[in-house]
């Protein structure tokens, strides 16, 4: 394990910092390692760290050994279930409220003797912290390619909308060219969502002035009512700052469309069935709860938002945002 990890991140210091070590400690693995089979396996003078031909030998064998051990691993978990001592799940802040509750409820019914802890937060936070051990599954919007280790369950395709200050369209006129002339309010590109629109923007060769950003979907709708602007955002941003919507009108992009999805991801093989039953689950409520109720009034919500009902498992067959 140490030495993939240093041969993926790179470098001793990287793969001390993803695997919660000292480089010191990782160095000495690798030493071990090296003298255990009798030859070097890495150019430690190299940056980055290099594969000696012995190294890329064993490369395969250690991936190979990797591999069996999460194998055996999924199988003991299916027979452990039953007695998980602890699950960590991270959730997307759009969908917090709806799912963690209901999701914790099902796990303690199924897991008496299990204890939980569950927050909320980035959709990048989240991957990284399901890819570095500090989470067991996250729900969160898909902001990368996915990877060997990564276990998906899409849940929900949704585009991103406009949100306008209260009364700032005006019927039979041409939308786009009167949000142009209003302030725009962005997501910080510090947010996978705002980068995602800005380089939506730059497809269609649209360049609003850069004057408001902002880290969470609740300061971009106060800030859009401040200043009488437009966003962008998605359906679930929307719909979780409900406090707004007196204030704020919501419509169809006025140009071509994107889109985000969301998925439920844990670690290959390590939990068994249980991410794709609470996948399951996860859309059963967001069909419920977001989408049904959102359609009473937003109608076309419902068209707009697609809950996927065939499971998507294996990280190859991810659907990228258009």
């Amino acid at each position: 394990e140490v030495f993939v990890a240093v041969i993926e991140t790179g470098s001793l210091a990287a793969a001390a910092a993803r695997l919660k070590t000292s480089p010191s400690t990782i160095s000495q693995q690798i030493s071990n390692l090296e003298a255990t089979l009798g030859t070097k396996l890495l150019d430690r003078a190299s940056r980055p760290v290099a594969l000696t031909p012995a190294g890329v030998l064993w490369q395969s064998h250690a991936q190979n050994i990797l591999d069996e051990v999460g194998l055996a691993r999924a199988k003991l978990m299916e027979l452990q279930l039953s007695s998980l001592p602890r699950l960590r799940l991270a959730m997307i802040d759009d969908l917090d409220a709806t799912l963690t509750p209901d999701l914790v409820a099902e796990l303690t019914k199924r897991y008496p003797g299990c204890s939980f802890e569950a927050w909320s937060g980035r959709s990048d936070e989240h991957q990284t912290a399901l890819r570095e051990r500090q989470a067991d599954i996250i729900v969160a919007a898909d902001v990368d390619e996915p990877e060997d280790w990564c276990e998906r369950h899409l849940l929900l395709r949704e585009p991103y909308i406009m949100v306008t200050a209260k009364g700032l369209l005006q019927p039979g006129r041409d939308p786009l060219e009167q949000v142009i002339a209003a302030p725009f309010v962005r997501y910080s590109e510090r947010l996978p969502m705002g980068r995602q629109i800005e380089q939506h923007l730059r497809r269609l060769r649209l360049a609003p002035e850069h004057k408001f950003k902002f880290d969470s979907s609740h300061s971009v709708f106060a800030m859009v009512k401040k200043c009488q602007g437009w966003a962008l955002t998605t359906p679930l941003s929307y719909l979780h700052g409900k406090q707004f919507h007196g204030e704020i009108d919501v419509s169809p992009l006025p140009f071509a469309g994107f889109f985000r999805t969301v998925s439920l991801k844990a670690r290959s093989q390590e939990l068994g069935d249980l991410p794709g039953r609470l996948a399951e689950l996860c859309r059963t409520m967001i069909a419920e709860r977001c989408i049904d109720k959102a359609s009473e009034t937003v109608p076309w919500f419902k068209s707009a938002m697609d809950v996927h009902q065939a499971d998507i498992s294996p990280a190859s067959t991810h659907a990228a945002n258009e």
